[in-house]
């Protein structure tokens, strides 16, 4: 299994740890969002301040870079996804969701799930049936698009598309909270869930710097304003190769 999540619990145990200022098959819904209204990494150790010890929210806001957004060509398939990069019998999909369970499920032929239970932390909703579940691009693709992943390669909207190698990039949330999330960004939509805001924008910025995309104007403003309750909330991320 590809390098990821240790787990959704451990996962759990770090936001608590850094973010203290907060006390599917899927289907990933990249229609074109309702008009609402490349990138610097960080000098010294990858994803953090000098001294490794990550990025205060506001501070990584401010790295991400700001330019207009391109959606001129953007089709779904650009972005190849759901592939078994590892030939493990287990694609992207079920990589997250094994990696993010709190209750393990049965893996059967074809890596094929049963059983289970897991905690989409946009909705603080319980799932024990693995259907009910979207594996939710951070950033959506069209987003990604938009944001600079106009100008990549297919190898790299590929790669942005199944990135098992940080916890922040995918995630298992409710159908029903992915779908109502579309492609938009958090200047449009964000988590229901009140504990969601300081993981999500932590997640959501720390996509943006890992994989060098940009925000448009509204967007960084939003960030700006919505990170202002999270004033201990730590970003950290590697850039990808």
């Amino acid at each position: 299994m590809s390098l990821r999540r240790l787990g959704f619990v451990s996962a759990a145990v770090l936001t608590a740890a850094t973010l203290t200022a907060c006390s599917a098959e899927s289907v990933e819904a990249d229609d074109p969002k309702p008009s609402a209204s490349g990138s610097t990494a960080p000098s010294g150790a990858p994803g953090g301040a000098p001294d490794g010890g990550g990025l205060s929210l506001a501070d990584a806001i401010k790295r991400i870079p700001v330019a207009e957004e391109k959606r001129a060509g953007y089709e779904r398939d650009s972005f190849k996804h759901w592939v078994d990069e590892d030939d493990d019998g287990c694609p992207t999909r079920q990589e997250v969701l094994i990696a993010e369970a709190v209750t393990a499920p049965q893996q059967g032929a074809r890596c094929t799930l049963s059983g289970g239970g897991w905690l989409s932390y946009y909705d603080e909703v319980e799932v024990t049936d693995a259907k009910k579940l979207d594996i939710d691009h951070m950033v959506p693709l069209a987003e990604a698009w938009d944001s600079g992943a106009h100008d990549w390669t297919p190898e790299r909207r590929e790669a942005y598309a199944n990135d098992l190698d940080a916890e922040r990039s995918l995630v298992a949330v409710t159908a029903k909270t992915n779908r109502s999330k579309a492609d938009r960004d958090p200047a449009a939509w964000m988590p229901p869930a009140q504990s969601a805001t300081c993981t999500y924008l932590v997640d959501w910025t720390a996509t943006k710097l890992r994989w060098g995309l940009s925000a448009d104007e509204t967007e960084q403003e939003a960030l700006i304003e919505l990170a202002e309750p999270c004033a201990d909330s730590v970003v950290e991320y590697e850039p990808a190769a």
